[in-house]
């Protein structure tokens, strides 16, 4: 068989599975993408001096005092003693765990964590303990067996997801960190789906519940709803200084261009104070849910990511052709983004969704499904 037939018997399987997929133009009103706050629709200004730098990574020439100013406000943000901005979400959880864990190290992780997280934890070469989807009683009971073989000098991690993204439901943070400091292990959260979101100031969950002093690090996106391109790691000067000399996807990879840099800034003006935003989402969260029960309708998660499951992949894709043929841009979710068996609609509340619209869309599922 040559490569070329390997690749179509691949994409065949795809197609007879109901898991083939093609790149569709957004059409209709945007309940598929995490611009949760609304901030896609905001236009920047662009008054960078672009002579200080050049297309390199940030240890050649691709450094600018723009990101100093950028990362010091991130982790005044976050009441953190460092910062460091990385391209993406995806580099920042796969760099990071890359660089922390070690041959030797074990890393107990959420069954349910991004892509990027189980990557990274693979190339770590870490030992790997997967726990049950937020079942405190499984991660206690694998942190035990493993106490009593446990090595001198052997560092624990416990990684999570603070919200996850496809089930839309909270991570329990604060008996995480109790767990993580009576088993000597360091907590790591990811906050992509949170940042802006929670919080007095929108720091996101870890801040909300006042536990920024008890994990090692967050991980917080940028092109959620936050509206920037790029990602960002919080935690101690001393691990942002490993990270500019031991993090792989921050050494090889060309700097993010300076110009994104003020898209920062306008953002780390706005987003702390704007708590009007953040009401108006959660109260969009409150309209949209009641109405789905109104018409009975189950959903999924406890916030802005509401999932209707299904179950079968093709029956989930019917679903969401019919939506999408209504006006509303909804997506399909299928392996192996979620288990088998699992496939789910993802509708995506904002906070400038009007909330008839909220209703409306409730009223169509029902037929939908």
């Amino acid at each position: 068989m040559s490569l070329f037939d390997r690749w179509r018997v691949t994409l065949d399987r795809l197609c007879a599975e109901g898991r083939f997929r093609t790149l569709a133009q957004p059409a209709g009103l945007d309940f598929s993408s995490n611009d949760y706050l609304g901030y896609t629709k905001l236009q920047h200004k662009d008054a960078i001096d672009l002579s200080r730098s050049g297309a390199a990574s940030r240890l050649l020439r691709g450094e600018h005092p723009i990101w100093s100013e950028v990362e010091t406000r991130l982790a005044q943000w976050h009441g953190a003693e460092a910062a460091l901005v990385l391209p993406s979400g995806y580099a920042a959880n796969e760099g990071l765990l890359a660089t922390l864990l070690e041959p030797g190290d074990v890393v107990f992780s959420d069954q349910l964590n991004h892509a990027s997280i189980i990557d990274g934890i693979r190339l770590s070469r870490a030992d790997k303990e997967v726990f049950l989807h937020n079942d405190l009683a499984d991660l206690e009971t694998r942190l035990v067996r493993r106490r009593a073989e446990r090595k001198p000098g052997e560092a624990w991690f416990i990684v999570t997801e603070s919200l996850f993204g496809m089930e839309g439901d909270f991570a329990p943070l604060a008996q995480l960190a109790n767990l993580a400091e009576r088993h000597d292990a360091h907590l790591i959260v990811d906050e992509a789906h949170a940042t802006g979101c929670f919080g007095e100031h929108g720091g996101g969950l870890v801040d909300a519940a006042g536990l920024r002093g008890r994990i090692l690090a967050s991980v917080h996106t940028g092109g959620k709803a936050l509206a920037v391109p790029g990602a960002y790691i919080v935690g101690l000067s001393l691990l942002k200084d490993l990270l500019v000399n031991r993090c792989r996807h921050l050494i090889f990879t060309t700097a993010l261009p300076p110009q994104i840099g003020g898209w920062w800034l306008e953002m780390l003006d706005r987003v702390p104070g704007d708590q009007p935003t953040r009401d108006r989402l959660h109260a969009n969260v409150r309209a949209f849910r009641e109405a789905a029960e109104s018409v009975k309708i189950r959903i999924g998660g406890n916030a802005y990511i509401a999932t209707v499951p299904i179950g079968d992949d093709a029956d989930a894709m019917r679903a969401a052709t019919r939506l999408q043929s209504l006006g509303y841009d909804i997506r399909a979710i299928r392996p192996p983004t979620v288990p088998i068996g699992t496939a789910r609609l993802r509708i995506s509340i904002h906070a400038d969704h009007e909330e008839a619209t909220l209703r409306e869309l409730a009223s169509v599922l029902p037929e939908s499904l």
